[in-house]
């Protein structure tokens, strides 16, 4: 291990010297050469990429040698379009490969790619373009997705009228039918046509920046977190090599949207970067039905499957019989992120879809993080897999849990606060254009530390399980989401003063939103306002956010000083109603009598419309 752990040290040291990546130093085209041009050198007509297209049964392989040429001449279009090192570029594409080819293209000339996940609404891809001040924007003219076709362009088109930073909008097309061009427009295959399929990597020093990626936090705005060269390519690399038993000659399939840290780090970073063939899957599991995913195992002869819980509660409805009905004996390892899995998923996945005889890593990691941090594997041949937890740290992760006073809790069978105590190689820098929201964040709660914003159990044997998150986000089917950007989207109706928005236990999405809502006293049609509500944060957010449950209640629970007190509300939905905790700081505690009363009415009407 020890030649492992010097590269892990190496990676932790960043600022100390280059680190080196096949026998290089770091300061210079590394990551692109690493990823695509070392790989040609050796096998340019391995397969790269494996799309999983929309339409089923569709794939489209990609090799080492295509994809290169195909970002060559993307980084040629970017260039000459007046892109250059250090500019700032919104990817708003679904899985696909010139979205890999996008995102690489941006790596070759030092610009910083920021892709934004395409089912965000208009209003939330404005606010991380004009964040991020982005020159340009990629996209497609409509996007494909369970058989349902979506206007993307149509989206840009209403983004950009208030991005006074984007100069050119490029435009892929991935249908035949014609969309709206306009003066800031330009159509990217034609453009990429004309370009040289070579184009020289931009030499980059180690902690230059590779990427921005958003992601939520308890306050309103989402932060732009950043990501640089040396650092995380490594970390995605040995974690994807180590964590998944990745082989050469292996067909990893991640299913996640390159909209997310997964898919950054595990369908594009991480396996090209080991010369992988990666999986790009634009589909959903259910479409054209619940055999989605195994029929493309059996056909594509995956190795590895790397998914989120939430699909396989989903799929676990439908039964075994569209899991059976195909040949799965090419898988090895089996993979669950985004949040933790529960028992009955995590056996049915290890059982069923893996025959009992896949090893199964539930997976701890965060946007922040890189690549994953907590994981069973790598660990010594044949050692014990717990269900449902993560276990044991990753190289040169070093995990603490603290109690509620600040204090470091040593040995087993504990719970806390879950921090790490140093720094690895794939850790964010800095939040975008805000370090000082950074710092306080990460590492003003716990100092010499950072703060996770998750809470973990270890057991006796030292091992740890992810508990969830200790701060106001939720986690809707793996989706960060804070509680305060749903209640900011709501908050603008004329009918609505006052709204209080908290996650509750979802059988499928493992997290909902329940949204606790005051009208004003004159206000009409009350189901009117619910569905105006529910569009609203559609339309400001993205569809996943939209609340399940929307209670409409005289006041909400607060505190003399103003504060509400979501715990209580929490409680109330989840039926904890006998342990309230202390509730002496409420301004009227007769507040709760009447919110129950709400609830329960509100629930014997539901079960009368079913």
């Amino acid at each position: 291990m020890s030649r492992i752990w010097s590269w892990t040290e190496a990676g932790s040291r960043l600022r100390e010297g280059p680190v080196r990546l096949h026998g290089r130093a770091a300061t210079g085209p590394e990551l692109p050469v690493n990823c695509l041009d070392q790989h040609v050198q050796k096998s340019p007509e391995s397969v790269a990429l494996i799309w999983e297209r929309d339409e089923p049964g569709t794939e489209v392989r990609i090799t080492y040698r295509e994809l290169l040429e195909t970002t060559c001449r993307l980084a040629n279009t970017l260039k000459r379009h007046g892109v250059r090192r250090g500019d700032r570029v919104a990817i708003y594409m679904p899985v696909s490969p010139l979205a890999v080819a996008a995102m690489l293209a941006c790596a070759r000339i030092g610009a910083v790619h920021t892709v934004v996940f395409a089912g965000f609404s208009a209003e939330s891809l404005a606010g991380r373009i004009n964040d991020a001040k982005c020159k340009v924007v990629i996209t497609f003219n409509q996007g494909l997705r369970g058989g349902r076709v979506v206007e993307l362009k149509k989206i840009v088109d209403e983004a950009v009228k208030h991005c006074p930073t984007v100069q050119h909008v490029l435009v892929a097309h991935r249908t035949d039918n014609k969309v709206h061009m306009g003066h800031l427009d330009i159509p990217l295959e034609e453009e990429m046509a004309k370009e040289d399929p070579v184009c020289a990597p931009e030499s980059m020093g180690s902690e230059d920046m590779l990427f921005l990626l958003y992601t939520s936090g308890s306050t309103g705005t989402p932060k732009g977190l950043v990501h640089t060269q040396a650092g995380y390519l490594l970390y995605a690399a040995l974690t994807h090599k180590l964590v998944f038993d990745y082989r050469p000659g292996d067909v990893f399939g991640c299913v996640a949207d390159i909209g997310w840290i997964t898919g950054h780090s595990y369908v594009v970073y991480g396996p090209l970067c080991n010369g992988a063939t990666s999986v790009l899957f634009e589909s959903t599991p259910v479409y054209p039905d619940a055999g989605r995913y195994w029929e493309m195992v059996q056909r594509l002869k995956i190795n590895q499957f790397y998914g989120a819980p939430t699909a396989v509660r989903l799929l676990l409805k439908y039964g075994d019989s569209w899991v059976k009905k195909y040949d799965r004996s090419s898988l090895r390892t089996l993979g669950s992120v985004g949040e933790p899995i529960n028992f009955e998923a995590w056996e049915w996945l290890h059982k069923v879809v893996g025959d009992g005889r896949c090893t199964l890593v539930d997976t701890w990691w965060q946007t922040e993080t890189g690549g994953i941090c907590i994981a069973p594997r790598p660990s010594e041949e044949g050692a014990e897999i717990l269900p449902g937890m993560a276990m044991r740290p990753f190289f040169g992760i070093v995990p603490v849990l603290m109690d509620e006073k600040g204090k470091v809790v040593e040995g087993g069978n504990i719970s806390g606060a879950l921090c790490l105590s140093q720094a690895w190689p794939g850790m964010a820098r800095t939040i975008y254009g805000d370090h000082q929201r950074f710092m306080e964040a990460y590492f003003k709660p716990y100092p010499g530390h950072y703060f996770t914003g998750d809470g973990a159990y270890r057991t006796e044997d030292g091992y740890y399980q992810i508990t969830g998150r200790m701060d106001d986000v939720i986690n809707i089917s793996g989706h960060r989401l804070g509680t305060a950007e749903i209640e900011d989207a709501m908050a603008n109706h004329p009918a609505v003063p006052e709204t209080a928005v908290i996650g509750y236990p979802h059988d499928i999405k493992g997290e909902g939103a329940f949204a606790f809502i005051v009208l004003k006293d004159n206000t009409g049609d009350t189901d009117a306002v619910v569905k105006e509500l529910k569009s609203a944060v559609a339309t400001k957010i993205a569809k996943y956010a939209v609340p399940d449950q929307i209670l409409v209640v005289k006041r909400l629970p607060k505190t003399r000083s103003g504060k509400v007190m979501r715990r209580l509300l929490r409680k109330i939905i989840t039926g904890r109603t006998q342990d309230l905790g202390d509730i002496t700081t409420l301004e009227d505690p007769s507040v709760i009598t009447e919110i129950l009363s709400a609830y329960q009415k509100y629930k014997d009407k539901q079960a009368a419309s079913q």
